[in-house]
């Protein structure tokens, strides 16, 4: 390790203790972006439901489903790029 690889690591450790304290202090992340996904899908179902039943305004039903695909895409991409890291770290040599 030469002295600017030390000097960089140095000046980081400040800011990466000032970010994981951030972290901390916001809460989980995940599981936030897991109840606001739970909550669009609702939505979604109870828009379609009271359309069904109650004949609800078509146009917010059109809304509130294309905001649940937009959801349920994300959710899959963001599925599908933690396969593909996951299975780009069991391709590591050991």
């Amino acid at each position: 390790m030469d002295i600017r690889q030390s000097l960089a690591a140095q000046a980081y450790q400040p800011q990466r203790l000032t970010h994981e304290r951030a972290e901390a202090a916001d809460g989980n992340a995940f599981s936030q972006a897991v109840s606001t996904f739970a909550e669009t899908v609702a939505q979604g179902e109870a828009q379609a439901r009271a359309a069904m039943t109650t004949g609800a305004d078509p146009h917010s039903l059109v809304t509130a489903l294309a905001q649940t695909e937009l959801a349920v895409e994300t959710a899959v991409t963001i599925r599908d790029r933690v396969v593909e890291a996951y299975q780009e770290i069991l391709r590591m040599p050991v």
